[in-house]
C-alpha cells in the first residue's frame, strides 16, 4: 500500500471527550488525525506503511498502551509512539521510554508540548522513511554488481589505486578500468565519493557489503 500524500496522527483513547479535542488540536497544525477507541481495534487495522505519528493512552480497559506499545514494536511497527496517562509516575515513564516510546505525556496534556512533540515524531519518522529507501536502493544496486566488480569496489573504497587494484586481483588496468566503469554505471555514481558514501551507508544498514 502506498503512503499516503500527508502524514496521519492515530488518535488512540477511550475517552470520547479526550479523542474529540485532541483531533481538533491535532488539526489546527494541518495534522490528519484518525481516532480509534479500541486498542485492539486499532492494532488489527491501521495502515502500517503510512507516515506519521501515534498517541496512545496508557489506561484503557482490555488492553493497556503499554502492552498495546509492546505489540507495535514486536511487529516492527516504525510509527512514533507518544503515550498519555492521567497517573504518571517515574516507573510508568521508565517503563515506557524501556519499551520504545518516543515520548511520554502526562494529563491534561500541554497543546505545545504535544504539538512539539507530535511534530519532532513527524519529522524524525519521514526522515528515517527517507533512510530506508535509499537504503533499500543501495542494496538493489549493489545486487547488480558481479562478483569481480564487488572485488574491485572494495579495493576502490579501502583507497586502492587501479594499478595497485590490478596488482591485487592480477588484472590488467585496462580491465580494472572497465570494471570500476561498469560499477559506477550500476551503483548510479558520478564520483568516487558518491560510491564510498553509497558503500559505507549499506554496511550501516546491514547491506551484504564485502570486507574492504
Amino acid at each position: 500500500m502506498s503512503p499516503p500524500t500527508s502524514p496521519l496522527i492515530h488518535l488512540i483513547d477511550d475517552d470520547a471527550a479526550v479523542r474529540e479535542a485532541l483531533a481538533r488540536l491535532i488539526g489546527t497544525v494541518g495534522l490528519r488525525v484518525q481516532s480509534w477507541a479500541d486498542p485492539q481495534a486499532f492494532v488489527a487495522g491501521f495502515d502500517r506503511e503510512g507516515i506519521g505519528a501515534i498517541v496512545l493512552d496508557i489506561r484503557m480497559p482490555g488492553s493497556s498502551g503499554l502492552t498495546v506499545l509492546d505489540t507495535l514494536i514486536a511487529q516492527g511497527v516504525d510509527q512514533p509512539v507518544i503515550m498519555l496517562t492521567g497517573h504518571g509516575t517515574v516507573d510508568l515513564c521508565r517503563r515506557a521510554f524501556k519499551s520504545g516510546a518516543a515520548e511520554f505525556l502526562e494529563k491534561p496534556v500541554d497543546d505545545e508540548l504535544l504539538l512539539e512533540a507530535l511534530q519532532k515524531a513527524v519529522r524524525a519518522h519521514v526522515r528515517s522513511r527517507q533512510r530506508h529507501q535509499a537504503d533499500r536502493r543501495a542494496r538493489e544496486r549493489y545486487a547488480l554488481l558481479s562478483e569481480r566488480e564487488r572485488e574491485v569496489l572494495s579495493l576502490i573504497v579501502a583507497g586502492l589505486t587501479n594499478k595497485e587494484v590490478g596488482r591485487a586481483l592480477t588484472l590488467s588496468p585496462r580491465t580494472v578500468e572497465t570494471h570500476r566503469a561498469n560499477l559506477f554505471a550500476k551503483l548510479e555514481a558520478e564520483s568516487l565519493a558518491q560510491v564510498i558514501r553509497q558503500y559505507a551507508d549499506l554496511a550501516e544498514g546491514g547491506g551484504r557489503a564485502p570486507d574492504a
